[in-house]
């Protein structure tokens, strides 16, 4: 076993299996022979166009075979792909490019980004470029995902690890030549990483266009999935499934479910526990950024209930968010990290880290430890609501109200308030009606007086995207 470059680690499982599945996408296949021919025309074609070694390919694609194909092409050439939104408004997605100054644009509108290379969505290659194998290229960095977009100030996170692989060493349960099912949009880190990193390693990775709760079960029994990964809002979207609809699948094949990306509700992981068991469900915490992670798996979650783990990777500790001491075991504070590897884990282009005074970084996110070093998060510090002097972290309100058998999804956020400087503000989402004193009713089993939402509106719309994300930011000044 040895280190190669993503460009040979493709072309090597295609010599090695060249018919065996790489990716399918709803009714789509492509083998991995064919994976390896059309990503080397690509390259060339994209080499054409300006990207060269170290130089970004910013891939903004709807899930599908070619947004994988679009980031092959960019390793093979050394590049780096920069995953975006393919729902991104023009302005937006103007300001990631301006910021990464990419030698290419995949799948927007050439006339929407003067002065830059851009191809829309569905663009191919003309067929004079051959498909043989190019000369061999690591990229100087992996990726550079973005962030920070729903406070209009992007950011890219770029990786500090080069583009290669370790033949036969995969993490967080992917198996060699197994079978991966990921619903999640690629534009987000943890669908792309973890995705691509298990095509490295000779997975069939199944995709869905767009997340369906059902169509997910379904290409688990499909293609007997033995890896999973999830948002909380997947997780509740499978749940509310009717049981029969839910337990009509074939799920033995699962091995290693995992889910991140936002807090999980304590009562809906218990249900995935009881249902799936608890060693086969994982919780990660950490960020694009890597500094340091946090792993808990269900069964050892039951005796520490709302944990996301112990710190496996780094260090982390909890600082007041004022003073930056150190608080006490089970205070809550500021949640710090730092990396213990030799080289930097990442580099942001378009911000500054959020540093103590002795260097640990911040991501935003509050929470504390317990006595035997598990973790539990709050909210982000830049969510808390300040209502009638109490401080109110969204993400549990939120938990409470999804719990409610009409709910499909929600997001709390605070409105200026004459009185209490903020109005706890409730956005639900519902599968069928209900009302504001049911919804009161439901939530005083659950929550103190206080934080109950003063006021709720209802939508048909989805409040979170398919990975769970919200921009609570938007949706507080569209409302203030």
């Amino acid at each position: 076993m040895g280190q190669l470059s993503i460009s040979r680690a493709i072309s090597s499982k295609a010599a090695a299996d060249p018919h065996r599945p790489a990716i399918t996408c709803g009714e789509r296949t492509i083998t991995r022979r064919d994976l390896d021919l059309r990503t080397n025309r690509l390259a060339r074609a994209f080499a054409d166009l300006g990207v060269t070694a170290g130089s970004y390919v910013t891939i903004g694609l709807p899930n599908s075979i070619a947004f994988y194909e679009a980031a092959i092409a960019a390793w093979k050439l050394g590049a780096v792909p920069q995953p975006i939104s393919h729902r991104l408004p023009d302005r937006e997605r103007q300001a990631i490019v301006d910021l990464a100054q990419p030698a290419l644009v995949v799948g927007a509108d050439p006339a929407k980004h003067p002065g830059f290379t851009v191809i829309p969505v569905g663009w191919e290659p003309e067929s004079k470029y051959a498909d043989t194998e190019l000369p061999d290229a690591v990229s100087p960095t992996w990726k550079a995902p973005t962030s920070g977009g729903s406070t209009g100030r992007p950011k890219l996170i770029v990786s500090g690890d080069p583009g290669v692989v370790n033949e036969g060493q995969t993490a967080q349960g992917i198996k060699v030549n197994g079978s991966v099912c990921v619903p999640g949009p690629l534009y987000h880190n943890a669908p792309f990483g973890f995705s691509t990193q298990a095509l490295f390693h000779g997975n069939h990775i199944s995709i869905l266009e767009k997340f369906d709760a059902e169509s997910t079960l379904a290409e688990i029994q499909r293609h007997r999935a033995d890896w999973l990964l999830l948002v909380p809002t997947m997780m509740l979207r499978i749940w509310r499934l009717p049981d029969d609809v839910r337990n009509r699948y074939d799920l033995s094949s699962l091995e290693t479910v995992w889910h991140m990306a936002a807090p999980c509700p304590p009562w809906l992981k218990q249900a995935w526990i009881e249902w799936l068991g608890g060693e086969r469900i994982w919780e990660l915490y950490a960020g694009t950024e890597a500094q340091a992670i946090t792993i808990i798996r269900g069964d050892e979650w039951l005796t520490h209930r709302g944990s996301v783990g112990r710190c496996l990777v780094g260090e982390m500790k909890v600082l007041d968010p004022e003073t930056f001491v150190e608080v006490p075991i089970g205070n809550e504070g500021e949640v710090f990290m730092r990396s213990l590897s030799a080289n930097p884990t990442y580099r942001y282009v378009g911000a500054d880290a959020r540093l103590s005074p002795d260097g640990w970084e911040s991501l935003g996110d509050m929470g504390h430890f317990d006595g035997e070093g598990y973790l539990y998060l709050g909210d982000r510090r830049s969510d808390m609501i300040l209502s009638g002097g109490a401080n109110i972290y969204p993400a549990e309100v939120e938990a409470a109200i999804d719990e409610h058998p009409a709910v499909r999804s929600c997001a709390v956020v605070g409105i200026p308030d004459d009185d209490l400087g903020n109005r706890i503000h409730a956005i639900v989402q519902a599968v069928c009606p209900v009302t504001d004193n049911e919804l009161r009713t439901f939530l005083a089993e659950r929550l103190v007086r206080y934080k109950i939402p003063r006021t709720f509106e209802y939508t048909s719309e989805a409040v979170r995207d398919d990975a769970g994300k919200v921009r609570r930011s938007a949706l507080r000044a569209e409302r203030s």
